[in-house]
C-alpha cells in the first residue's frame, strides 16, 4: 500500500506517529520559511508541514508541485499550532519525511474545491476532475448508502434480487425504444428495456414471489433535468398480493431510508385519489407541503358581465396567505409570469384582503365588497391574504393554475427541501386518449392509451365499464408522490389472459400483433398465474430528492446533457462503414447507390 491511513483519520490520538499518506495536492501555500500543502483524497484532507529544516531534496520537489499532483507523503504526526476547527483533522499536521510524486497534473480547467467556477457543460465534460469534488462525492456515497439500505430492507422480507435481460424485444407501447442491431441476426434489432415489466411478471409465474432488481432503463424522450436518457429503478413485484398489501410495504422501504439515511421518523403516508389531486391541486403530483388548494368560483363569480369570467368553462382561485401586501409592481410582475407560453394563462384577477378586513380587487369595475366577500368566504381568506383568480379552458386553467400554486408556494418560502410531504396518489384512469403525444410514436394517435401500462389492471368495481365506458375505467394503480415529485409507482397487474386479451383490445392492438408483441406473456398466463403486483421507484430521483437537489444528474456519475449527449467522451458518435455494413445497415455515404 503507498499509503498508512487516509487524509481524513488521523487525529490528536496518533500523534508521533510515523505515517503515510496519499493523494491530490489542493493547495500549496508558501510562507517564506514555512510551506504547507492540504492533500486531499475521498476521505479528507491533512496538512503537510515542510519549514528551512526539511531535507533539500523534499523543499526541491515542493517547488515543482501545482494544483492535483498526485504525491506520497511520509512524516511524523504532530499538533498544529494554528487549528482548524472546521476540519475533522485540522488538530494535526504531517512534518513530512519523505515526499514522493506519483504523478503530475495540468493545471486543471476550473477549481476543485466546494464552490467551483467550473459550468455545468465544462464540468461534464470534465466529469472525472467534478467527481474529485466533495460536494459531488457526497451525493454518490449518499446513493450508495440508499442502495444498501435499499437491499437490506427488502432482504429481510424475503425478495429475492434476480438480474432480467438488457437486450430484449421492442413494443409499440409507451415511450420510444432504444434499438440495438443484431449483427448475427441480420435486419433485426433488439431493444433496451423502458422497465422489466414483463420479466418481472413471468418471474411471478415462475413462482418466485418476491422480486426486486437496483436496475438500469432506457427510454428514447425528450430530456429535462429530473430525466435521463438511462435511468436507474428499484424494480419490484409480488405474488397474492392486493394493492394495500404493495404500499404497506414500499412505504415501510420509504420510512426505512428516511429513518437509516435522513434520520427521520416518517409518519403513515395518506392517500389522495387521482380525481381529487387534479381537482384540488391540478396535477397528479400535488405537493402537499403547504395548502393553496384550488377553489372552484364558477358559481360566485359567473352573470356580472366580467366577460372573462362569464365565457370562461372553469373560473378557480387560490388563496395565497399573508400576500396582501404585495405591490402593484409584484402582481403585475405575477401577471406576465402566467401570460408567458410555459404556463400560458390569458391573464390573472387578484383581489386583497387588506389589513383592516376591507377587499380590494383588480376587478372593482364589474365586483362590490359585498361580492368580493363571497370570495374570500369560498377561499378561506383572512385579513392579510391574497386572491389570485384564473379563468379559461379547464384543462389549460388547471394546468396552469397549478404552475402559479408552486410559484406561489416558492416565493412565499413553503417549498422547505429539509421538508417532506408523502402522498399515495391512486384511482389513476385506466387509458387516456392520445392526441399525439410527442414521446409516444405517432403511429399510437387516435386511440386509446395505458395511462401507466398495458398490464395494469382495471379497479374490480369498474370492470362493467370496459366495453361501454373505457374512459371511466379506474386503474388498480397508485404513485407515491413527496414534495411534488413523482418518486415511483406501480399497480396490481392483470393476471388473466382473457382479460390481457380485451385490454390489448382497447389498446387497439389486433389479436395477430397482440399475439406477435406479447404472446409469450399470455402464453405464460396459461400455466397458473398467481395474482401479482408491483411497483417501481425512481432511484435517482429518490436520490436527490434526499440530497436536496432538483436535478438527477447531481447523483449519477456519469451523466448526460440536455440535449442526451456525454461530452466527456463525445457520445453518440458515428460509427464505420464498415461496421454499418456489417450490422445490415446502409451508411449514409452508400444511401444513395
Amino acid at each position: 500500500m503507498l499509503r498508512t491511513h487516509t487524509c481524513g483519520e488521523l487525529r490528536l490520538s496518533d500523534l508521533n506517529k510515523e505515517v503515510s499518506l496519499s493523494g491530490w495536492v489542493q493547495k500549496v501555500k508558501d510562507l517564506g520559511g514555512l510551506t504547507f500543502i492540504d492533500l486531499r483524497d475521498r476521505y479528507g484532507i491533512t496538512q503537510l508541514a515542510f519549514d528551512s529544516d526539511s531535507a533539500e531534496d523534499i523543499l526541491n520537489t515542493v517547488k515543482t508541485l501545482g494544483r492535483e499532483f498526485v504525491i506520497q507523503a511520509s512524516g511524523i504526526v504532530i499538533e498544529r499550532e494554528s487549528k482548524n476547527k472546521n476540519n475533522p483533522t485540522g488538530d494535526i499536521e504531517i512534518r513530512v519525511k519523505a515526499l514522493k510524486v506519483l504523478n503530475a497534473s495540468q493545471t486543471p480547467p476550473f477549481t476543485i474545491e466546494d464552490t467551483t467556477d467550473g459550468g455545468d457543460e465544462l464540468r461534464m465534460k470534465y466529469r472525472y476532475l467534478d467527481l474529485r469534488r466533495n460536494e459531488v462525492r457526497k451525493n454518490l456515497e449518499l446513493r450508495h448508502r440508499m442502495a444498501i439500505e435499499t437491499r437490506n430492507y427488502l432482504d429481510k422480507l424475503n425478495f429475492l434480487e434476480v438480474e432480467t435481460p438488457v437486450l430484449i424485444k421492442s413494443t409499440p407501447e409507451g415511450a420510444r425504444d432504444f434499438v440495438v442491431p443484431s449483427r448475427m441476426n441480420k435486419g433485426q434489432f433488439y431493444a433496451l428495456p423502458q422497465s422489466p415489466q414483463t420479466f418481472k411478471q413471468l418471474l411471478m409465474v415462475a413462482g418466485f414471489d418476491r422480486y426486486y432488481q437496483i436496475v438500469k432503463c432506457f427510454r428514447d424522450e425528450d430530456l429535462r433535468a429530473d430525466r435521463q436518457p438511462e435511468f436507474t429503478q428499484i424494480d419490484c413485484e409480488m405474488s397474492f398480493v392486493e394493492q394495500q398489501d404493495i404500499l404497506d410495504t414500499f412505504e415501510g422501504l420509504v420510512r426505512h431510508l428516511f429513518k437509516t439515511v435522513k434520520h427521520i421518523d416518517m409518519p403513515s403516508v395518506p392517500h389522495m385519489t387521482y380525481a381529487d389531486a387534479m381537482k384540488f391541486y391540478g396535477n397528479d403530483k400535488p405537493d402537499t407541503r403547504f395548502e393553496m388548494k384550488f377553489v372552484e368560483m364558477n358559481g360566485i363569480v359567473k352573470g356580472k358581465n366580467f366577460k372573462v369570467f362569464d365565457e370562461a368553462e372553469l373560473v378557480v382561485a387560490i388563496c395565497a396567505k399573508g400576500a396582501a401586501e404585495y405591490t402593484r409592481k409584484q402582481l403585475d410582475e405575477l401577471t406576465e409570469w402566467v401570460k408567458r407560453p410555459q404556463i400560458a394563462a390569458t391573464g390573472l384577477v387578484y383581489a386583497r384582503h387588506n389589513a383592516d378586513g376591507t377587499l380590494k380587487s383588480s376587478v372593482d369595475k364589474f365586483y362590490s365588497e359585498e361580492e368580493l366577500k363571497k370570495w374570500a368566504e369560498a377561499c378561506g381568506s383572512a385579513p392579510g391574504d391574497l386572491i389570485l383568480v384564473l379563468a379559461g379552458a379547464e384543462e389549460k386553467t388547471r394546468k396552469a393554475m397549478s404552475e402559479l400554486r408552486l410559484e406561489m408556494g416558492a416565493r412565499l418560502g413553503l417549498r422547505d427541501k429539509n421538508v417532506f410531504s408523502p402522498l399515495w396518489v391512486i384511482d389513476f384512469p385506466l387509458l387516456e386518449w392520445n392526441d399525439g403525444d410527442p414521446n409516444l410514436l405517432a403511429s399510437l394517435a387516435g386511440r386509446w392509451h395505458a395511462k401507466h401500462h398495458p398490464f395494469t389492471s382495471p379497479n374490480p368495481a369498474d370492470f362493467h365499464l370496459l366495453a361501454s365506458d373505457p374512459g371511466a375505467v379506474r386503474a388498480n394503480a397508485y404513485d407515491l408522490v413527496i414534495n411534488g415529485v413523482e418518486i415511483g409507482g406501480g399497480s396490481i397487474r392483470i393476471h388473466d389472459r382473457e382479460l390481457q386479451a380485451q385490454m390489448f383490445d382497447l389498446l387497439g392492438f389486433s389479436k395477430e400483433e397482440a399475439q406477435k408483441q406479447f404472446g409469450f406473456l399470455m402464453n405464460a398466463f396459461e400455466f397458473g398465474a398467481p395474482p401479482h403486483g408491483g411497483l417501481a421507484f425512481g432511484f435517482d430521483r429518490l436520490c436527490s430528492l434526499f440530497g436536496g437537489s432538483d436535478s438527477i444528474r447531481d447523483f449519477i456519475a456519469f451523466p448526460k446533457n440536455n440535449s442526451g449527449r456525454d461530452v466527456m467522451i463525445d457520445s453518440p458518435s458515428e460509427i464505420s462503414d464498415e461496421q454499418l455494413k456489417e450490422l445490415s445497415i446502409l451508411s449514409t455515404a452508400g444511401a444513395g447507390s
